[in-house]
């Protein structure tokens, strides 16, 4: 027996239906980057050597973003562990950003950035965020 148009129609508005009805599940259960937070590290003034307490009030999560924007030839970003942060010493694995407008995501617990340019660490251009 033929079907009209009637059933396709129906066919079609119940798929979009469950997909919809999915992916708003998948939104509103937490999953996802949809709570990702963007922060532009020094707001306006960038990442610079006043940039040390900037994080001071703020609350990160693991998973935002830090923007560092800043002059390449001037100054760069390296993550480091806690003994590169206290001694301004980056260790071999540390990750050298050098763009000059650099995304860096968030993980749970310290993350910690210094600037190896000109002794710039050595003059307080270095951070640590902590991320729960």
């Amino acid at each position: 027996m033929a079907r009209g148009r009637g059933s396709a129609m129906r066919g079609a508005v119940a798929v979009a239906v469950a997909f919809l009805s999915a992916v708003s599940c998948f939104l509103l259960s937490g999953v996802g980057v949809a709570d990702a937070a963007t922060y532009y590290v020094g707001d306006s003034l960038g990442w610079s050597l006043g940039s040390g307490s900037w994080p001071s009030g703020k609350k990160f999560h693991a998973g935002d973003v830090l923007v560092f924007r800043y002059l390449p030839w001037m100054h760069n970003v390296v993550a480091v562990d806690e003994d590169g942060y206290a001694d301004c010493n980056p260790p071999p694995s540390s990750r050298y950003y050098t763009s000059g407008s650099d995304s860096v995501k968030l993980a749970r617990g310290d993350n910690f950035f210094v600037c190896t340019r000109y002794g710039h660490c050595n003059l307080g251009m270095k951070m640590v965020i902590t991320a729960v």
